[in-house]
């Protein structure tokens, strides 16, 4: 808005071409994951014979186990309690089966139309969120600051605004650039061991990035069911275990050395606002969570940061 700005463009069109570049970007991000969803969707039968297959070997070790307890209490004295235990496993077991066979199906067309009113609705509430905001913004500033502050402290309380809008632009510019590289990263990891679609896990792995703690959780099961499809043996597991290695690096390294200088958040308050973030606002609130309570802590800074607060309504440059 400020860039749109010092080169003439109206404040409404300015936030008008910002909206419109968003609503573009994600429905440019929903037509890339297509095909990735539609292939996990296909091959849900296969992930179910691959679970199934796992669990099959994991009883088969269970059994081995088993069987050598049994020997050892017979050698003991003990086959009916061997036999009786026996007796129960193999009801839990088809009892367990029996589950399995009941598991809840895909979400057909008609839960695809009761639920599409409420994502719409949520959007619609971000979009015009987003544009008014960027539209009213300074008078939303000054208005806050006139009866928040005392007689004579309304341009400090502007001024820290100023300073966390700032400090919100410099967190996103550098928090983007960060989940870009991630997601290159991952994407070339994909590509080298083989898994389809990487520049589409890449581009997914950056985006949900934003959200913290969900999002890595979410790329990480998403990976161990790709790689589930894809793989065979404990090759399956290697999409999932590059991700890994990625994200903790740059969450222990990379964000810290870079984000850290700036911007330091207490990581409990950090998880309580992304819940509520989450809560209130489904995976929106957990994008907007964070830099709100980057806001919110500028605004109660101590007083000594005013005099690094910019005065104008422009963003410093650096160097």
């Amino acid at each position: 808005m400020d860039a749109l700005g010092r080169i003439g463009v109206p404040g409404g069109l300015a936030a008008t071409l910002i909206l419109v570049s968003v609503v573009a970007g994600l429905a440019a991000l929903v037509f890339a994951l297509e095909p990735l969803f539609w292939k996990i969707v296909d091959a849900v039968p296969t992930i179910r014979f691959e679970l199934r297959s796992l669990v099959y070997d994991f009883q088969g070790i269970i059994q081995g186990i088993d069987d050598a307890q049994e020997q050892m209490q017979e050698a003991l004295g003990a086959a009916a309690k061997v036999a009786e235990g026996a007796a129960e496993g193999a009801k839990e077991a088809a009892a367990e089966e029996g589950a399995e066979e009941g598991m809840p199906e895909m979400p057909t067309l008609t839960d695809a139309i009761f639920l599409a009113p409420i994502i719409l609705g949520q959007f619609l509430i971000f979009a015009g969120t987003l544009y008014f905001f960027l539209v009213t913004r300074h008078r939303v500033y000054a208005a806050l600051a006139q009866r928040l502050s005392q007689v004579g402290e309304s341009a400090q309380l502007r001024s820290r605004f100023h300073r966390a809008e700032y400090l919100v632009s410099r967190y996103f510019a550098t928090i983007t650039v960060i989940n870009v590289t991630v997601g290159f990263a991952l994407a070339g990891y994909l590509m080298a061991i083989g898994q389809p679609l990487p520049l589409v896990w890449g581009a997914a792995a950056a985006i949900l990035n934003f959200v913290l703690y969900v999002g890595p959780a979410a790329m990480a099961c998403g990976l161990l069911l790709g790689g589930v499809i894809a793989f065979d043996g404990l090759m399956s597991f290697a999409p999932v275990i590059g991700y890994l290695c990625i994200n903790m690096t740059e969450a222990q390294f990379v964000t810290p050395s870079l984000v850290g200088k700036h911007v330091a958040l207490n990581p409990l308050l950090v998880f309580v606002v992304l819940c509520f973030g989450l809560w209130f606002w489904g995976p929106i609130g957990g994008v907007v969570a964070i830099p709100a309570i980057v806001i919110l802590m500028s605004l109660i800074d101590d007083p000594a940061s005013r005099s690094a607060a910019p005065q104008e309504t422009r963003i410093p440059r650096k160097g």
